[in-house]
């Protein structure tokens, strides 16, 4: 029963060599793959990435244009795509046109009155006065009239509303003639200054809209990929391109919950990524606080080791490799 393994094995190698041998390998690849575990138990996986730069859908409109493919180097300022610019262009036309108009209504108050319309409100002022004379006069020869029972009262009555009326009148025109030579009140002229600067601050949006229809990479970045294609109309809001950016891409990987407390940013740490025969240098950047995954179990006991925190590692010399790479990191720190 306290028999070693190995004397087990000897016992049976006698007369059946073949069982023997089988077992032998079996036991082999057995310690190999727990010594395998040990040693990934100190790593923390995950792949190459870059910095990604969405540029999502100014408006929905189709895309008329598209000047790079999946794969490109651009430089800042680059053109990526064009959409079609005729509804933007047209509504910025129409703002034009509305700031015009806020600026002649402006240039119109503060002018003050013109000469040929004080001269017709003076006119409208003596008519209103010549015919208020004559009311007058009217009422004036028939009010002894009426006394000596000559004329209607109802007569009399309607020449007296009508001089009153005609007095009125001349008021008004006086009103009128004065205004129009006092000119514009200042809350007035204020009014049409700030509608004239709304105006203005329309026109400005709708360029910077229509001059947004012209897609262009925001930073020297690498087409990572081209959702829509030509003749296209996105939704706004949706990416019509994604940018990797950086000179070179960093680790992203998880570290085991085992692991955490002794990974800190600024640890060295050395990276394996698969098909690069020389490890690479790095350091730790960055490495959240929160786990990586929400688990549905209680956070005690072996349950605690399933969670994983997401980390950045810096790397050195790893500009030219592609993005998506898997990569074993372990760290100078000793985590365990």
């Amino acid at each position: 029963m306290n028999d070693h393994p190995s004397s087990r094995v000897l016992r049976i190698a006698g007369p059946r060599p073949f069982v023997a041998m089988a077992l032998a390998v079996s036991v082999a690849v057995s310690v190999a793959l727990l010594g395998g575990c040990r040693e990934s138990a100190d790593q923390a996986l995950g792949t190459l990435e870059y910095d990604r730069i969405t540029l999502p859908a100014p408006a929905a409109e189709r895309i008329v244009a598209i000047a790079v493919r999946e794969g490109d180097r651009v430089k800042a300022g680059a053109e990526v795509m064009t959409l079609e610019a005729t509804r933007t262009a047209a509504q910025t036309d129409a703002a034009r046109a509305q700031a015009e108009q806020q600026r002649d209504a402006l240039a119109e108050l503060e002018a003050g009155t013109r000469s040929e319309q004080l001269v017709q409100a003076r006119a409208q002022l003596a008519g209103a006065q010549a015919q208020a004379r004559d009311a007058q006069a009217y009422l004036a020869r028939v009010t002894p009239l009426g006394s000596r029972q000559l004329v209607a009262k109802a007569d009399i009555d309607r020449a007296r509303a009508t001089a009153q009326s005609a007095d009125a009148q001349v008021r008004a025109a006086q009103a009128a003639l004065s205004e129009l030579e006092h000119g514009a009140r200042r809350e007035r002229i204020a009014q049409a200054q700030a509608a004239a600067r709304a105006a203005e601050a329309q026109v400005a949006a709708q360029a910077v809209a229509l001059d947004k229809l012209r897609i262009v990479a925001p930073r020297d970045a690498r087409i990572d990929s081209l959702p829509y294609k030509l003749g296209d109309q996105a939704p706004v809001g949706s990416a019509l391109a994604i940018l990797l950016v950086g000179d070179a891409p960093y680790a992203r990987v998880y570290v085991p919950e085992p692991m955490r407390a002794s990974v800190k940013v600024g640890d060295a740490a050395t990276v394996h990524v698969d098909g690069v025969a020389t490890a690479l240098r790095g350091r730790v950047r960055a490495i959240r606080s929160d786990p990586a995954f929400t688990p549905y179990y209680a956070l005690s006991g072996k349950d605690a080791a399933r969670l994983s925190y997401l980390a950045e590692i810096a790397l050195d010399g790893a500009a030219d490799l592609p993005a998506g790479l898997p990569v074993q990191v372990e760290f100078a720190a000793g985590a365990k």
